[in-house]
């Protein structure tokens, strides 16, 4: 780890290139099921490869793929932008898969995919362990086999599955994740399992797209009403590419309202802006505030907190344009507590791990 870390990007994506780059991380069942088959990805559909928000034109390959190499990681944001560590969370079909089996299969061979193809490769890079949620043993075990390499920061989860992540069936991740140091990472996408608006199935990507904030609405709300934090008090929940204006508008309602009915929900026992204030955090791409430059100093009065907010660059999703990689007119100290401070204070293994 670098003696002084200025930027910490907590949200960069490892894309598989196609099913070859896991054949070798496979065993040799799954392996031969894939070949068999004829599988050929599971690339994940949240992030369809040709639209333009999957990646900037300067940010694909020569066929037109988004980039997928710690080679072009390296040359288009860590260089460009003197980045002293990143996290990698890598979106692949895992979470589409109905069999619990290939889906934890799958899991780990991406984790050892991206362990030996893209953090062995530079040592600013730090990793998601991606888990099969469709079951929470196997989700737990991947966990824990993950967990002796300090390299994995955090676990690694969509904001729309089956069912919202409060409910008890998935309290063993939440257990495993703290008692490891490891935040639960909740990145936008869908397991679609049932649509992705609370009317039924949209028409158009963007319709999709916009309604990513819904899924980040409920899963807060369910993680707060559930008890989650109450049960573990340690535990940081990071919202991935979630945008970041809806949060204290959507904070006040829950608040305002838990006062009326709060009698159901007895372990509630503060307002949920209080809690999120301390177990929530958010990614600042895609940043969805105004362009003046006080823009995010009202949202940090909004939020009452300057700790809630992390720096990421999103890439090679296209989020900005050129290099203007933070929002313009913030003071110094929160310039640093975005770049990296707040980071360190959310992800006690970026202090830990050594390579």
């Amino acid at each position: 780890m670098p003696a002084a870390i200025s930027i910490i990007d907590c949200d960069v994506h490892a894309n598989v290139p196609g099913m070859a780059a896991l054949l070798p991380y496979l065993d040799e069942q799954w392996r031969d099921s894939v070949i068999d088959r004829g599988l050929n990805s599971l690339e994940s559909i949240n992030y369809p490869p040709r639209a333009p928000l999957t990646a900037r034109p300067d940010w694909r390959g020569e066929a037109g793929e988004p980039a997928n190499s710690v080679d072009m990681l390296r040359r288009h944001a860590l260089d460009r932008w003197n980045i002293d560590v990143a996290i990698c969370n890598c979106l692949y079909g895992v979470q589409l898969l109905f069999s619990e089996d290939m889906a934890a299969a799958f899991a780990k061979a991406i984790n050892d995919w991206i362990a030996k193809e893209w953090l062995d490769c530079d040592p600013r890079l730090r990793a998601s362990i991606v888990v099969p949620m469709q079951n929470s043993d196997c989700a737990v075990a991947e966990i824990e086999r993950c967990a002796a390499d300090k390299r994995f920061v955090q676990v690694l989860v969509l904001a729309m599955g089956e069912v919202p992540l409060g409910r008890r069936q998935y309290w063993p991740v939440f257990e495993a994740a703290q008692r490891h140091g490891l935040p639960i990472g909740i990145h936008a996408g869908s397991s679609f399992r049932h649509p992705v608006t609370s009317l039924g199935w949209p028409s158009w990507y963007v319709e999709d797209y916009c309604a990513q904030a819904q899924g980040f609405q409920a899963q807060v709300a369910s993680l707060i009403c559930e008890g989650v934090f109450v049960k573990y008090p340690k535990l940081k929940v990071v919202l991935l590419e979630s945008g970041v204006t809806w949060l204290p508008p959507f904070l006040w309602r829950l608040s305002k309202f838990w006062r009326g009915v709060r009698a159901e929900v007895p372990w509630v026992d503060r307002p949920p802006y209080e809690i999120a204030r301390d177990h929530v955090r958010l990614t600042l791409q895609p940043f969805d505030g105004p362009c003046e430059p006080t823009a995010i100093v009202r949202l940090i009065e909004q939020l009452q907190s300057d700790e809630m907010i992390l720096f990421s660059s999103d890439f090679p999703h296209w989020q900005f344009d050129g290099d203007e990689i933070m929002p313009a007119g913030l003071a110094d100290g929160l310039r640093r507590k975005i770049q990296a401070g707040n980071a360190l204070g959310t992800y006690p293994r970026l202090i830990e791990s050594k390579v």
